[in-house]
């Protein structure tokens, strides 16, 4: 279940790179991007990418999205992303399906409000909702049409609809509410069938709900504070989870790592970032 035994302070965003066959993530406190047996440091806080292309990565971090080439590691600045706040950083964050990459800011010790939630597409960084304390479960329905999110303080899920360009239009509504339960709902992915697969703060699992919102089942992880879910894998069967040892005092033996878990749902594939 162990696929890699770095621990990260704040493991996040996951992401399976289609054509190199190969998961990304990020320790955020960290300031790493990793991959197996490699990882790259950054001057900021890093925590959430889309893949371009082969060698390209779309990176989130504190002050900007910028591309990454893995091969040269050369960084091109695309767009500042809260350059002149320095109370936030970046967070969740993820494609859609119409090749825009959302993003989620937040303060970097949780200033309640303190973040947002953007999206860029073809040139443009626009903000979609603002007042958020911790934007996370960035994810999107395979025919491109729903979008979710949530803030982690409110302890509920959000679905909103999308235009054929990817844009939010109407209002939102709850999708998944966990207020009951007390989940601590982080990030999240969808299967290619439309169900939504919750990693959850401190419960040591991922929880799969239906396309109606519903609890169908949990997978659980040796490591309490699970923090995003990814599909990868050569048939999109595996489940990746990353996790944190943040606030654990003190933290388990597999406390931090990245676990990988073979199952009989098959993911998305990640969808490329249209610069």
């Amino acid at each position: 279940m162990i696929y890699d035994h770095t621990i990260c302070t704040l493991g996040e965003g996951p992401l399976w790179h289609p054509e190199r066959g190969a998961l990304f993530w990020f320790d955020i406190v960290g300031m790493r991007l990793h991959c197996k047996d490699r990882h790259w440091q950054f001057q900021e806080h890093v925590s959430a990418a889309g893949w371009v292309d082969h060698d390209r990565l779309l990176i989130a971090s504190e002050t900007q999205l910028f591309t990454f080439d893995l091969t040269t590691e050369e960084q091109t600045h695309i767009c500042a992303l809260e350059a002149d706040n320095p109370v936030t950083r970046s967070n969740d964050g993820r494609a859609d399906p119409q090749g825009g990459f959302w993003i989620g800011t937040m303060g970097k010790s949780a200033e309640e409000k303190a973040g947002s939630i953007y999206r860029y597409y073809r040139g443009e960084l626009r903000q979609l909702f603002v007042g958020i304390t911790i934007p996370n479960a960035i994810c999107f329905a395979p025919d491109g049409n729903t979008a979710y999110f949530c803030d982690t303080a409110l302890q509920q899920i959000m679905r909103i609809a999308l235009d054929d360009a990817g844009w939010p239009t109407g209002l939102a509504t709850v999708h998944i509410d966990a207020r009951d339960e007390g989940l601590g709902l982080d990030g999240a992915v969808v299967d290619a069938n439309g169900y939504l697969w919750s990693a959850q703060w401190g419960s040591a699992r991922v929880a799969q709900y239906d396309q109606a919102g519903q609890f169908c089942q949990a997978v659980t992880f040796p490591a309490r504070h699970t923090s995003c879910p990814a599909f990868g894998g050569p048939q999109l069967q595996t489940l990746f989870c990353t996790s944190a040892t943040q606030g654990l005092d003190p933290a388990g033996v597999d406390d931090g790592k990245t676990f990988a878990i073979e199952i009989q749902t098959t993911g998305q594939t990640e969808h490329q970032v249209i610069l």
